[in-house]
């Protein structure tokens, strides 16, 4: 047994479970409204490479193969991964780990949405804290774009975590790791107790790591997923939206 599967990331067992039910969720519903403001603010074009960091079951990758784009979605959940590849799609998926990821130059734009790739990568096991695995995630998908291209990576919101903390919410000031327990259900209706640990940002957090990353920081926004209004920088929204180039 090699270490990757003695040691498995905390989301993949969660995943494993929820399988195609994934799709099921609210949050999943307008793809399409995020998929239409990633091709505006990314200038993207048919024939243009993109990589979708942490891609689930490609939702978004899909939809951006549909308008010609030519799309990699990489994961680190096997099943994710599974129900990607069995679309009728002209995306191409494949296992990878982001913290691992060594793509080089390859890409027009990169994105990773839904805190897929970045915002989920706290190991509640380890005993070490690590605040540069989050910008790790970041230097690896800078590196993957090519010369002036573009990333637009979403973060969960510190502010917004917060002010709306609910009852099964444990935000830890330090790190900025919310622990939530909370409940998933795989596509038979089967019910499993579940615990997901998000780590969330502020606007200056994303932009210094971002700029150490050594890309230009072109815009920060709120949104809200599905609506995806690109908004002034605030309290009352659950997500921040970055948007980055790299220097030609």
């Amino acid at each position: 047994m090699n270490n990757e599967e003695k040691h498995p990331h905390w989301f993949e067992p969660i995943a494993d479970h929820l399988g195609a039910a994934y799709l099921r969720y609210s949050f999943t519903y307008g793809t399409e409204n995020e998929v239409a403001r990633l091709y505006e603010i990314l200038e993207l074009n048919p024939g243009d490479r993109l990589l979708d960091v942490g891609c689930g079951p490609g939702r978004h990758s899909h939809l951006l193969a549909e308008k010609g784009i030519d799309v990699l979605g990489v994961d680190i959940s096997k099943e994710f991964i599974k129900i990607a590849n069995g679309e009728k799609s002209k995306a191409n998926f494949l296992r990878q780990d982001v913290r691992e990821m060594n793509f080089e130059n390859e890409f027009d734009a990169v994105i990773s949405m839904c805190q897929g790739g970045f915002g989920l990568l706290f190991d509640p096991t380890s005993t070490v804290e690590n605040p540069d695995i989050d910008f790790k995630a970041i230097e690896n998908m800078a590196r993957a774009l090519k010369p002036g291209g573009k990333l637009a990576l979403s973060a969960f919101s510190s502010y917004f975590q917060v002010k709306y903390l609910s009852d099964t919410d444990q935000f830890n000031a330090s790190n900025g790791v919310n622990r939530e327990e909370t409940e998933v259900v795989n596509p038979d209706g089967e019910k499993k107790e579940a615990v997901t640990w998000t780590t969330c940002f502020t606007p200056r957090e994303l932009r210094l790591m971002t700029q150490k990353a050594g890309l230009v920081v072109k815009n920060i926004w709120s949104v809200t997923p599905n609506e995806y209004e690109l908004l002034p920088c605030n309290i009352e929204n659950p997500e921040f939206l970055l948007l980055a180039e790299k220097a030609s």
